[in-house]
């Protein structure tokens, strides 16, 4: 499945300790596109994965993870306003 994942962190004193370790796991599993903004294909045992370690850190009465799901990047269109940096458009 082709999955967006974007995250808001609260930069308490907590939050920025955590924030480097969630930066850290979304892109072992995604590729980094915008400040907290992660795309890509997972499959359902690594978005599992990705989530189970997530939860390790977000602080689910401060911090917000939004995972959207689609069958795949084709049925998305994506469309840029202003500078227009598609790290994806290195893949082959």
């Amino acid at each position: 499945m082709y999955v967006i994942l974007v995250y808001d962190i609260i930069t308490d004193e907590k939050g920025k300790k955590n924030l480097p370790k969630i930066f850290k796991i979304c892109k072992k599993y995604l590729t980094h596109i915008q400040n907290s903004v992660f795309e890509g294909n997972l499959s359902t045992a690594n978005s599992v994965a990705l989530k189970k370690e997530l939860d390790k850190y977000i602080r689910k009465d401060k911090d917000s993870v939004i995972m959207f799901h689609t069958r795949e990047e084709r049925w998305m269109k994506k469309e840029f306003l202003g500078k227009e940096d598609d790290k994806t458009s290195n893949f082959l």
